[in-house]
């Protein structure tokens, strides 16, 4: 998630001091990943010092704006007209947990249940699942509504990237029991024609 390119394309409509910056960030992604204030002034000390913002005054109470400069401008186009890189996926820890779940509920003497590792985090999911389709059925509402305002139609973008997100989770964790159910019964078909050829 690039909190340093979301904060250039704020800027872009204007200076704007940090606490505002996080604001507008939430509302836009329906603070789906919220941001403390100290991180927007952090990423706002980096954009400075690489020369992509600037100091734009501030106001009576002593909030300093930034704006963008030219530079910013051209690192905010870049990043719009960038694909975003697949190739090195992010770390899933869903993924991680359920490899782990498998090769240490593979030992003899394990805790571990990996069929309720899948349960738990199906439930989870589709309880997710039903919570952003509850949040997209008002969201649809906004952007419909004689008030709609682009920040609505951003949230309604996040919202359905989050239910396919979840969706496919749900898919994959049905893959994953499946195949789970598959690998299990292959030692004992493997026993059984051992049997009938002795």
């Amino acid at each position: 998630m690039s909190i340093r390119h979301g904060l250039l394309a704020l800027l872009e409509q204007g200076p704007r001091y940090g606490y505002q910056l996080r604001s507008e960030f939430e509302a836009r992604t329906g603070a789906t990943w919220p941001l403390n204030v100290g991180q927007v002034y952090t990423t706002l000390g980096r954009l400075e010092r690489d020369g992509l913002v600037k100091p734009h005054g501030e106001d009576a109470e002593g909030h300093v704006f930034y704006a963008l400069t030219d530079a910013g401008r051209i690192e905010l186009r870049e990043w719009f007209d960038t694909p975003v890189d697949r190739k090195s996926p992010p770390r899933d820890e869903l993924a991680i947990k359920l490899a782990m779940a498998v090769t240490v509920g593979a030992l003899e003497d394990s805790q571990v249940d990996v069929a309720a590792v899948i349960q738990a985090q199906r439930a989870h999911t589709m309880a997710a699942l039903q919570g952003c389709t509850r949040l997209k059925a008002r969201a649809l509402a906004a952007v419909e509504g004689p008030a709609a305002e682009s920040h609505d139609l951003a949230w309604l973008l996040v919202l359905d990237q989050l239910i396919f997100q979840a969706e496919a989770e749900i898919h994959w964790l049905n893959n994953c029991e499946t195949r789970l159910i598959r690998h299990a019964a292959r030692p004992a078909a493997k026993a059984a024609v051992r049997g009938e050829q002795q």
